[in-house]
């Protein structure tokens, strides 16, 4: 007996409309930097125009969407993975089989917008995938997948028990 395949289902992230306001102040510290460039008062120089424009960019731009981008949710037919970091990358896992507990949680702003955060637990591990589009449909699709790998584990099981010479490291 071949051991299934694992196939990847959906690769998500929170939801990007946190970084509309970052869009719009960074178009903005362009036009007043190519406004201001050349016209600044008599105290003030060019050099310290840009150096403002550029703190303004790394922490009002940059950072929001390496926070944004740090994170993204892996969906397979086995598992389900968590992935935070863009330099020092750090993964958690939990396995379909295991079985674990769904929890949507959806404040006012969430609903408005057709997000949520599901909170999946299983005995001390939890993770948590947040602001992601389709709560709904991610937690019918995780179900779904919990199903079938305790279903197909079952079934291994039961055909193990029926033949004890099978192999079962494939």
């Amino acid at each position: 007996m071949t051991a299934q395949q694992e196939l990847r289902i959906a690769t998500f992230r929170r939801g990007a409309e946190l970084l509309v306001i970052p869009a719009v102040i960074l178009i903005a510290v362009a036009g007043a930097t190519g406004y201001l460039y050349s016209n600044l008062p008599d105290p003030y120089e060019d050099w310290m125009l840009l150096a403002a424009a550029g703190a303004i960019v790394l922490l009002a731009v940059v950072l929001p969407w390496w926070v944004w981008a740090s994170r993204t949710y892996i969906l397979t037919t086995r598992r389900i993975i968590v992935t935070r970091g863009l330099l020092i990358r750090r993964r958690s896992e939990l396995m379909h089989a295991a079985g674990y507990r769904i929890d949507v949680v959806r404040g006012p702003l969430q609903r408005l917008f057709g997000r949520g955060t599901l909170i999946l637990s299983s005995g001390g591990a939890e993770l948590a995938l947040k602001d992601v589009h389709s709560p709904r449909l991610v937690r019918e699709t995780l179900s779904d997948q919990i199903e079938i790998c305790q279903i197909l584990a079952h079934r291994q099981a039961q055909q193990a028990a029926a033949d004890p010479y099978m192999r079962t490291d494939s």
